[in-house]
C-alpha cells in the first residue's frame, strides 16, 4: 500500500486491505451507523476542483500515444461509475437492515458525485469532443473491452434484476455485494485508482485529476469496508452464505482479471504497462487486497 492509503481518513475507511493487522484476522470493521458517520465527516465537491493545469498537461505534455493509453483506465472508471449507480437501487432495497439501507444510500449518492467527477474532468480538459454527459458515455465506450461488459451488463445485471424482482433474496444480495464491493470496487477500482494516481504524481501530470481521483479513492475504501462488514455478518449468520460468496468468487474471477488487460495489449503477463508496472504486478496487488479482506470476512485463515 502506498503513503496515501496510510493517511488517517483512509485508515478510517476501516477496509481491511489498509491494514497489516487483517493478514493475522484481526477485524478493524466499523458498524453500518459508524459508516454513515464517517460519510457525513468525509464530504467532498466536484465544484471545488480547478482543471487548468491538467488542460496543459493532456494537450501539451502528454503524448497522443499515451493519452490513447490513458483512454482505458479514464473510460473503464466513468462508464462503471455510470452503471454501478444505476445498480445500487434495488441492492439497497433489498438490505435487511435499516442501518445497511441509510449506508447505501449515501453510495449511490456517492456514485453519482464520481460520475459528475469525470465527466467535469472529461469537459473541461478537452478529453473527449463531445459536450454533455450521455455523448461523452458513449464516446467512452469505445476504449473497453469485451470482458467489461461481461462483468457489468451481464454478471452483475443479472444479480440485481433478480433483486429488484425478489428483494428478499438474501443469497442474491450476498452474490451482488461480492460481485460489486469485493470485485468491481475492491479488486478493480482500487488496484487502478492505485497504480494510476502513483504514475501521474510521479510524471506531475494532472494535479486536480489526482486530488479528486484520490477523494473518490478515499469513498470506494469506505464502500469496501461496507462490503466486508455485511459479508462477515451474512457469513456468520448462515453457512450458505459463504458458500455464495465462495461461488461468486469463482465465477467472477476470471472475467475480472480478463478487464486488467486493455483490449489493445496484445503480450503476456510480463508485458509491461503504461504505468510502469506488468499485468502481473497489477493482478497480484489486487489479489493481496481480496485475501486480506477474506480473512477478515472470516473465509481464508489468517497468518
Amino acid at each position: 500500500m502506498s503513503d496515501r492509503t496510510q493517511r488517517t481518513d483512509f485508515q478510517a475507511t476501516g477496509d481491511p486491505a489498509l491494514l497489516a493487522s487483517a493478514d493475522r484476522g484481526e477485524s478493524h470493521l466499523l458498524t453500518y451507523h459508524q459508516l454513515y458517520e464517517l460519510w457525513e465527516r468525509q464530504h467532498w465537491a466536484t465544484q471545488d476542483l480547478d482543471f487548468t493545469q491538467d488542460r496543459i498537461d493532456w494537450h501539451e505534455r502528454i503524448g497522443e500515444e499515451e493519452r490513447f493509453q490513458r483512454m482505458y483506465g479514464l473510460s473503464s472508471f466513468f462508464i462503471g461509475e455510470q452503471r454501478v449507480a444505476a445498480e445500487l437501487g434495488p441492492m439497497m432495497r433489498a438490505a435487511p437492515d435499516e442501518e445497511m439501507r441509510l449506508f447505501l444510500c449515501t453510495q449511490i449518492a456517492d456514485e453519482a458525485r464520481h460520475m459528475a467527477f469525470f465527466d467535469r474532468f472529461y469537459g473541461e480538459v478537452g478529453v473527449l469532443q463531445s459536450s454533455n454527459l450521455e455523448d461523452r458515455l458513449e464516446e467512452a465506450s469505445v476504449h473497453l473491452n469485451s470482458e467489461f461488459g461481461v462483468l457489468f451488463d451481464e454478471i452483475l445485471r443479472a444479480r440485481v434484476d433478480r433483486l429488484a424482482a425478489e428483494p428478499e433474496d438474501l443469497e442474491t444480495l450476498v452474490e451482488a455485494v461480492t460481485i460489486y464491493h469485493m470485485v468491481i470496487e475492491g479488486m478493480l477500482a482500487l488496484t487502478g485508482q492505485h497504480f494510476i494516481m502513483d504514475f501521474n504524481e510521479r510524471q506531475g501530470t494532472l494535479p486536480a485529476f489526482v486530488e479528486g481521483f484520490t477523494l473518490v479513492a478515499r469513498d470506494e475504501h469506505r464502500h469496501v469496508a461496507f462490503g466486508a462488514r455485511f459479508l462477515r455478518d451474512m457469513a456468520r449468520q448462515d453457512p450458505r452464505f459463504v458458500t455464495a460468496i465462495q461461488r461468486t468468487l469463482g465465477e467472477v474471477g476470471p472475467v475480472a482479471d480478463g478487464v486488467l488487460r486493455p483490449h489493445w495489449m496484445e503480450g503476456g503477463d510480463d508485458e509491461m504497462t503504461l504505468f510502469g508496472v506488468t499485468v502481473a504486478e497489477t493482478r497480484a496487488f489486487a489479489i493481496k487486497a481480496l485475501e486480506r479482506r477474506m480473512k477478515v470476512i472470516g473465509l481464508l485463515a489468517a497468518a
